[in-house]
């Protein structure tokens, strides 16, 4: 099923981000407008995800300017946030998937489970795990009132890279 090289399509996929606030009454939401992700099984690695930090979108400008800032991604100069796979295992529909997420010269490690379906020749993803964002240099909380930890999810269709 997931044999050969394959490539993200943003056009038809999203990486998004929530952020529980205020002890979790609300919640910040977002995604990324550009991106770029690879699947190869045979390739070392065999998962790669590169995110355009400057990217970042909520709804509300002031909230990316500062998401964009020293404060958060630094995407002046760190202008790439990167997942990049150590293992990758296929049982049934599932990827078992470990990896490095890296973000302002920061690296933690990842476990997620990919869910993978092979639809008319291409296949559609869905990812979900939690990351813990102050250990990538994200440490801004005004009075302690930002989660701690990211949702991060990648949801989307992946084709055959040509």
């Amino acid at each position: 099923m997931t044999s050969g090289r394959w490539r993200l399509d943003p056009r038809r996929s999203r990486v998004e981000f929530r952020v529980a606030m205020l002890n979790g009454l609300t919640s910040a939401t977002g995604h990324f407008e550009s991106y770029e992700g690879r699947l190869d099984m045979s390739a070392t690695p065999a998962i790669e995800l590169a995110v355009d930090a400057e990217s970042v979108s909520t709804g509300n400008r002031r909230r990316d300017r500062h998401l964009r800032s020293a404060t958060f991604f630094d995407a002046e100069n760190h202008p790439q946030v990167r997942f990049v796979s150590d293992s990758v295992e296929l049982q049934g529909d599932t990827l078992n998937v470990r990896g490095h997420l890296s973000a302002r010269e920061h690296s933690i490690a990842l476990e997620l489970n990919v869910q993978v379906r092979e639809l008319d020749g291409e296949l559609e993803v869905a990812a979900a795990t939690t990351a813990p964002h102050r250990e990538l240099g994200m440490t801004w909380s005004p009075l302690g009132t930002i989660s701690p930890v990211s949702e991060l999810a990648v949801r989307g269709y992946l084709v055959p890279e040509s």
